[in-house]
């Protein structure tokens, strides 16, 4: 597959998938740490920022993927992409990638990396919710299931098993999936974080009815569980939530420590 080099970044770069892991994710791009390719929509993209006085450009998160420039995409999990940046595998693909050394990584890469990806997901729901297609309560939520008018559910990660399970019961009745794996997605956020977030007390369950809105919340969750190496929950609304997607690259560490194995790498 094609990759350019600096590639603008278009309308059609910036939809989202129809679901957590659809197979046909938007157009793909290479890791270059692995040269792994996956869909963009699962994978972190590193910008670089303008030169400073001393000539070096910073190297930052794009965890929406938006930044103007040229950036560089990564398929591995946080803590290969640390052990990347330990041994100065990461700084050297970036120096092919971007043709220049010049160049600053900050050591705490991947923080801020996981915190620009969590801070994403949280955005993108706020303003779903802003927008009046989030769904919230567990009586509300569970109403709108049995009825059919859930297009995806999510519980915070701390969510108790039961109440979790009386909504996942709830929406496969109105899917008409009673029997099947159909589950809510677990969210890597805690109901303290989402209640911050979304400025409302304990909030543990949470709803779209609207596909096009589940779309959007599936581009941020599905890069930020990919970058925590939860791929195996990288799914689908309407798939049993312990099923891999095939579609989605899990390069391994070993293969992000050495990246002369994967060929040259490409920056867009």
């Amino acid at each position: 597959m094609r990759d350019p080099r600096n590639e603008a970044l278009t309308p059609d770069h910036r939809a989202g998938a129809a679901g957590i892991g659809a197979e046909g994710a938007g157009p793909e791009r290479r890791c270059i740490l692995t040269g792994a390719h996956a869909p963009r929509d699962s994978l972190l993209r590193l910008a670089i920022g303008p030169a400073g006085a001393d000539g070096v450009c910073p190297v930052l998160p794009d965890a929406q993927a938006r930044a103007p420039g040229r950036g560089a995409w990564i398929a591995v999990p946080r803590d290969a992409l640390a052990q990347a940046l330990a041994s100065g595998r990461l700084k050297a693909a970036l120096s092919r990638a971007f043709r220049t050394g010049a160049l600053a990584i900050p050591a705490d890469l991947p923080d801020l990396a996981e915190a620009a990806l969590r801070r994403a997901l949280l955005d993108r729901l706020g303003l779903e919710m802003r927008a009046g297609l989030l769904m919230l309560g567990s009586d509300r939520i569970a109403r709108a299931a049995r009825e059919g008018k859930v297009a995806a559910l999510y519980h915070a990660a701390d969510a108790r098993e039961d109440g979790a399970r009386k909504l996942d019961q709830a929406w496969r009745v109105g899917q008409e999936a009673e029997g099947s794996g159909l589950a809510g997605a677990r969210l890597p956020l805690d109901r303290a974080a989402l209640s911050v977030a979304l400025g409302r007390d304990n909030v543990v369950h949470l709803a779209l009815a609207d596909a096009g809105s589940a779309e959007r919340v599936a581009m941020p969750l599905r890069r930020l569980l990919s970058f925590l190496g939860d791929a195996d929950r990288v799914t689908e609304p309407g798939r049993n939530e312990s099923t891999p997607d095939a579609g989605t690259a899990r390069p391994s560490a070993d293969a992000a420590a050495n990246p002369s194995r994967a060929g040259a790498p490409a920056a867009s």
